[in-house]
């Protein structure tokens, strides 16, 4: 992505999340819901969004399916708020980098005894 693509992306991520935030009642999408990522195609036609959800995997599933029964109300939202020549398709992709993340350093816990990690597992 350009310059301008990127400028773009990061407005759209946090006009996203206050839609998400403050404007959608929608019961299945719960309070700890963050867009993590927009990428968007050069032309500006196509969005990627990406979400973290935090909850279940039937949470995750339930809030997956409401927000692209969503996608045509963010859509125009996203028109409204914000100046641009193309008003993109969105795409909700479930972002699990964070829960990856937490998972890795719980098995890095597991392995690596807590003084090792506290001292730099230096031998000095």
């Amino acid at each position: 992505m350009d310059g301008r693509t990127v400028r773009i992306a990061n407005e759209m991520k946090k006009v996203i999340s206050d839609i998400l935030m403050y404007d959608l009642k929608d019961p299945r999408i719960p309070q700890m819901t963050s867009v993590t990522k927009v990428d968007l195609t050069k032309d500006l036609k196509h969005a990627k969004v990406y979400v973290s959800i935090y909850g279940s995997e039937a949470d995750k599933a339930s809030c997956m399916l409401a927000l692209k029964k969503s996608a045509g109300y963010i859509r125009r939202e996203i028109g409204r708020r914000m100046i641009i020549r193309a008003l993109p398709e969105l795409d909700f992709k479930l972002d699990e980098s964070i829960e990856y993340g937490a998972y890795m350093s719980e098995l890095i816990d597991k392995v690596v005894p807590k003084e090792e990690r506290d001292d730099g597992g230096s031998d000095e």
